[in-house]
């Protein structure tokens, strides 16, 4: 009697433990079905918005110097002073310009002295006619070195070439200056039309941005004001000092904001050109930086799939999606944190 109630409890036992394994094994298939939520998807044409920062200057920086090597004598303005078109800023100290001027006009007088001289022998046949074409070449050589010492002397002294400000002084008085090397540097911000912002893209920008294309400017100089501007200038290499494209961006009407060069501004660029993209929501964004991201989608709605996906930018709580989306029925939008690539998945309504 005792051999057969151990018989039985142990028929009872083992389909006790076959019971929970079954029901574990059920619990655990159950386990790995995944209730997500998902949206359709729809290409969208999308203006991109490109936003950029960068400082003002103008189109005609230009850095003044001396025709002519020599000891500078007086500079007559300072960093910031504003200049007039024509006005003398600078001057050489002309001891030694004036020296070889001089020189050059005695030089040319005693040219024609000559020249006169053999003229008047060459029409009493005692010069020959090669004495007097000597004499006529040598007269043509000093004036040329006369006007091109006058030339040296005229540029011995720097004048502002347009209204604007002094932005840079390099060097002061006293100094020796060589010829070509910087004294002054000056800008046309006196006209309002020559202000532009320089700013940085990333290659990706570049390629979207066009000449021609409008911007919006703002700055913290007026606050609340919108200056219109269009790309003036979009260059075809790479700036090495920043590592980014320089794109000039021209204010069309500064609306007499005063701007000095140096200014901070930020840019709103909006591109002519269109492009097709994707609009998600920033929750079915997973491990996302600057230009990528991954996504889970379903094409069966019974599995899940990890997709890379290049991002364009991200506007109003959605995300704009370039490419990666291609051909995808459903996008998951609920439950992504706890999916792997294959994971089983259950859409709910």
């Amino acid at each position: 009697m005792k051999q057969m109630s151990f018989f039985v409890s142990g028929i009872l036992l083992i389909t006790a433990i076959t019971a929970c394994q079954t029901k574990a094994s059920t619990e655990k298939v159950t386990d790995e079905i995944i209730p997500v939520k998902t949206i359709s998807l729809q290409q969208e044409t999308v203006q991109q918005t490109i936003y950029a920062s960068g400082l003002f200057t103008t189109e005609d920086e230009t850095n003044l110097s001396f025709k002519t090597s020599g000891i500078i004598n007086r500079v007559l303005v300072k960093e910031g002073d504003a200049v007039k078109q024509g006005q003398l800023l600078a001057t050489l100290n002309l001891t030694e310009i004036n020296a070889v001027t001089e020189q050059a006009a005695l030089a040319y007088q005693k040219a024609e002295r000559d020249f006169q001289r053999a003229s008047n022998l060459y029409r009493d046949s005692v010069a020959t006619l090669e004495q007097m074409q000597n004499a006529k070449t040598a007269l043509d050589v000093a004036k040329q070195q006369y006007n091109s010492a006058g030339f040296n002397r005229n540029y011995s002294e720097i004048r502002a070439i347009k209204s604007g400000y002094v932005l840079r002084k390099y060097l002061n008085e006293g100094q020796y200056a060589s010829a070509g090397t910087p004294v002054l540097q000056i800008n046309g911000a006196g006209q309002s039309n020559n202000w532009v912002l320089k700013v940085g893209v990333s290659d990706y920008q570049w390629a979207a941005i066009k000449v021609g294309d409008k911007a919006t400017i703002t700055t913290d100089a007026a606050p609340g004001k919108q200056l219109e501007a269009n790309v003036a200038r979009k260059p075809e290499g790479i700036d090495p000092a920043s590592g980014t494209f320089v794109i000039h961006l021209k204010l069309t009407d500064n609306k007499n904001v005063p701007l000095a060069a140096g200014l901070f501004g930020k840019a709103a660029i909006t591109p002519a050109q269109t492009t097709n993209a994707w609009a998600i929501p920033y929750d079915a964004l997973l491990d996302g930086d600057t230009n990528n991201g991954y996504v889970f989608i379903t094409n069966d709605k019974t599995t899940a799939q990890k997709r890379k996906v290049e991002i364009s930018k991200i506007e109003n709580g959605n995300v704009i999606i370039s490419s990666g989306l291609e051909n995808v029925k459903a996008l998951i939008v609920s439950g992504s944190a706890y999916l792997n690539e294959g994971s089983k998945i259950k859409v709910s309504p």
